[in-house]
């Protein structure tokens, strides 16, 4: 029974409020509402995976052909049929099989556990049998179990930016009497949420599918109203080729009946003839392409889930991203500080705290350490924060804002136990969101040291002087207010320092903020989440790639403006907007939020539901949409783009579930390689159509030259099957496994609409079939012209379509790139399946039952070197096309 929300009727009052359910009603419950879990998807079986790799217009068509070779007794044609689909069917099988396999590794194995106050005792419980009405106790570093109606609160932080894309934690608090939307919210703590600084009691109001999370989680559940660029471009090419064999066949048959050709033969002929115009192996070539990408992409820790997505990655034109967590480390640090004198420090963002220098102009690095110890020990003094040391490195408790002083304190050398240790605690005022400042009191020797830190403004006023390096000078408020807003300009978050001494006071007098008064002000520090290192190029890589970048971020439009210009993004002030101008254009209709993301390309300020909105809005624009995103907020756009791209160690399992493509290291630059990897995928894919289609509609080219023109049929039924069943099945493979050519990420992206048909590969197609159909028909007109039997004639003639495929082949690794300027042995197992393709067909010869079955027969070596040298001409007008390509480029 699926976990729901908790009715107010449900809350316990009074006394229950404190003592929690008994064991009694939680298990009473349980049973109702069912445990507080999301539903995991259910796996497909073998067999469902295996009947999906079915579901496609080329293989209904092969199916066809191989019922209607049944029909007519030629069950040669079938069973090669049928292998050739069996085949594709077990190497998608496996394929998807193995991926879906990776993608559940990525889960944690380790079960969430909640601390619950049951029959009046504190308890550790699983965190999936909590049920609403449960009285649940929050801590600082704790996730929220589920969603939560709080009752009591200590300071209380939640970082919440899995929920709204907001990088600062959101304050909580009991809940007000009034019903405003923001009292109702702050008054919550909601499921998988992190708290970040402070303690709590709260009531589970929502479990399960009820909760922020669970509701998500539905909407992800949808079927995704995205196709794959690849299957899109397939089902054109299915049916471009259906047609054309369709009329084709219809046409021979007429010329046929018209010459009195029996029925039966010509509906043989046109059953061979479509299974060879039907490129019957791109299935599993694409299967093999696709595959070898995805071996590629694991090696550089990118997971691919579902084995198109390699290929759309390809093909996008825009990436969606989000910031926080993408772009950014979701890790505030301080990067820059100022002191009063206009003195700049800058500060390394590692976080090898021990290893991290603070830099300042014209000085060295101790003397910028010296010049920073004073502020940065007022910084860690009032602060409630903790670091720890563990074997992944150092991790910080509380908030976050108190973590990043700690850690920067820990650059200029000063250790928290110790400075704490120097100054002992007296008396603390916590930070209020009302006061905007937060101050400790400290015993050092007889006197009494106070530091504050908090709003620029507010410590301004508290100091009367300020330190300038050498000496203590009268405040110039002035300069300290201007240096403020240099830094909030550049997307800071910006915190003043103060210190001072208290005054003798009465022994029981308590410190507080009367006694702020006459500081010294320190300086000023500012913080920010910090760009992934790797963020920059590989923007430059995408924008060289022509693939577009948008951010999409909870943050104010002037931080999400100065994160975007540190990442590299290119950007006019005109295309900033904000989440209520994509609400007032939502309302306004879809032609008005699709005229707002032609131009937009940092969005800002936009709730969960509207990044969804957005990425639709681009597809319909004419953008092929890649997203990218960690949290729980990002899993309905995960789930409906064109691609949807999770980061893998930080990111939800939510999001993780929604994407077609898991970056394991949460490293945005594997975007760039997913789109390099994308479009070898797709180029490689081009080639072995190339050459199929090509060599598929000679064949068909020179029956419609023999049998108008009253020659006997060139090639037998079984004598098509055999050469694009096996001969040229095996080459296909091995061409789908082509390196990439070193220039992909130097071309534009492919036009959304481009079909795969375009004019270079019709116009390749067109000079290919031309050589190859025509050639070969000369040659079988010829060699009838010599006296040749009819079966001598196509012995030979198959010989020769079996060199013009291997010859093709090689032509294919490049569309315009010459083949002489390949590695020879850059695709080892091209040259191996070239030379089985030959062995095979000379061991046809020779073998009693295939010689016997394929009409087969040894020839002499003049007559080898005869249908080589024919062959060759493909290779020359290829050669001369593409250099016509190259220099018209």
């Amino acid at each position: 029974m699926p976990a729901t929300s908790l009715r107010s009727r449900d809350i316990p009052e009074g006394e229950n409020r404190s003592r929690g359910l008994t064991s009694a009603e939680a298990a009473a419950r349980l049973a109702e509402y069912g445990e507080n879990l999301l539903p995991a998807p259910a796996a497909p079986s073998l067999i469902v995976i295996f009947l999906r790799q079915f579901r496609s217009p080329l293989i209904y068509i092969l199916l066809l052909a191989a019922a209607v070779s049944l029909m007519v007794s030629e069950a040669e044609d079938a069973i090669f049929i049928g292998v050739v689909l069996l085949a594709n069917g077990i190497i998608g099988t496996m394929q998807e099989y193995s991926a879906g396999r990776a993608a559940t590794a990525l889960r944690q194995l380790e079960e969430p556990h909640a601390t619950v106050i049951r029959d009046g005792q504190v308890q550790e419980i699983e965190a999936r049998l909590l049920v609403p009405g449960d009285l649940v106790l929050l801590d600082a570093g704790g996730r929220v179990p589920a969603d939560l109606l709080l009752v009591e609160t200590n300071d209380l932080l939640c970082d919440e930016s899995l929920l709204t894309g907001e990088s600062l934690p959101a304050r909580k608090r009991i809940p007000l009497p009034d019903a405003s939307a923001e009292n109702l919210t702050a008054g919550k703590a909601f499921a998988g949420t992190l708290v970040t600084r402070g303690r709590a009691k709260g009531i589970v109001t929502a479990t399960g599918l009820s909760t922020g999370i669970g509701k998500i989680a539905a909407e992800i559940g949808k079927e995704s109203v995205s196709q794959p660029p690849l299957m899109i471009r397939l089902a054109r090419f299915s049916n471009v080729i259906a047609w054309t064999v369709g009329i084709a066949s219809l046409i021979l048959i007429a010329v046929g009946l018209s010459r009195g050709l029996a029925w039966s033969d010509l509906f043989l002929m046109s059953v061979g003839l479509a299974v060879s115009a039907i490129p019957e192996g791109l299935p599993i070539a694409i299967s093999i392409a696709l595959a070898i990408s995805m071996r590629r992409m694991a090696r550089q820790n990118v997971i691919v889930r579902r084995m198109p997505a390699v290929e759309s990655l390809g093909s996008c034109t825009m990436i969606a991203t989000d910031k926080t967590g993408t772009l950014t480390l979701n890790e505030l640090t301080v990067t820059d500080i100022r002191l009063p004198d206009g003195t700049d420090l800058l500060l390394d963002a590692g976080m090898d705290l021990d290893a991290c220098d603070i830099r300042g102009c014209d000085m060295t690095l101790a003397e910028a350490r010296n010049r920073a110890a004073r502020l940065l020990k007022a910084a860690s003094l009032p602060n409630e924060g903790s670091l720890k040391q563990d074997a992944d490195g150092w991790k910080g408790v509380g908030d976050t804002v108190d973590v990043a002083l700690l850690a920067a304190a820990r650059k200029a050398g000063l250790k928290q136990d110790a400075v704490a240790d120097d100054y002992p605690l007296i008396a603390r005022i916590p930070y209020e969101p009302d006061l905007k400042y937060a101050a400790s009191f400290h015993r050092k020797g007889d006197h009494v040291r106070v530091f504050v830190k908090g709003s620029a403004e507010v410590l301004i006023d508290m100091a009367d002087r300020m330190d300038v390096g050498k000496a203590i000078v009268p405040i110039d408020r002035e300069t300290l207010l201007r240096q403020k807003e240099e830094m909030a300009e550049r997307g800071l978050r910006v915190l003043a320092f103060a210190e001072g001494e208290v005054r003798a006071t009465a022994e029981n007098e308590l410190l507080g903020n009367n006694h702020l008064v006459d500081l010294v002000f320190l300086g000023l520090a500012g913080m920010q989440d910090p760009i992934r290192p790797e963020v920059p190029q590989a923007i430059h890589d995408c924008r060289a790639a022509g693939v577009e970048v948008a951010m999409v971020t909870g943050d104010d439009p002037r931080t999400a403006a100065a994160i975007a210009a540190q990442a590299g993004l290119q950007f006019r002030p005109d295309q900033i907007t904000t989440g209520e101008d994509v609400r007032k254009a939502e309302e306004a209709g879809s032609d008005s939020l699709d005229e707002l993301t032609r131009r937009a390309r940092i969005y800002a300020r936009v709730a969960p539901a509207q990044k969804l909105a957005i990425v639709l809005s681009l597809a319909r624009t004419g953008h092929f949409v890649a997203v990218t995103g960690d949290g729980v907020n990002d899993a309905p756009a995960l789930k409906h783009a064109h691609v949807g791209v999770a980061m893998g160690r930080k990111g939800t399992e939510v999001a993780k579930e929604s994407a077609d493509i898991v970056v394991t290291d949460d490293n945005f630059a594997s975007i760039v390689t997913g789109i390099r990897e994308g479009r070898t995928a797709y180029s490689n894919i081009r080639k072995v159509i190339l050459m199929l289609t090509a060599t598929g509609a000679a064949e068909m080219l020179l029956f419609l030259l023999a049998i108008p023109l009253g020659l006997p049929m060139p090639l037998l039924p079984v004598q098509l099957l055999w050469l694009n069943l096996v001969t040229n099945g095996i080459q296909d493979v091995a061409l789908a496994g082509e390196k990439p050519e070193g220039d992909e990420l130097k071309r534009p992206p492919r036009r959304p609409k481009e079909p795969i048909f375009d004019r270079l590969m019709i116009r390749r197609i067109i000079l290919s079939t031309l050589v190859i159909g025509i050639g070969g028909f000369a040659v079988f007109y010829w060699l009838l012209q010599q006296g040749y039997e009819v079966s001598e004639a196509r012995n030979m003639l198959l010989l020769l379509f079996v060199m013009f495929e291997n010859v093709q082949t090689f032509t294919c690794r490049s569309e315009r790139r010459s083949v002489f300027s390949l590695s020879f042995f850059g695709n080892p197992l091209l040259i191996l399946t070239v030379i089985m393709a030959q062995v095979l067909h000379i061991s046809a010869m020779y073998i009693p039952w295939f010689r016997d079955t394929l009409d087969l027969a040894p020839i002499s070596l003049a007559e080898w070197a005869v249908m080589l040298f024919a062959a060759s001409s493909i290779l020359i007008v290829t050669e001369l096309d593409k250099w016509r390509c190259r220099k018209n480029a």
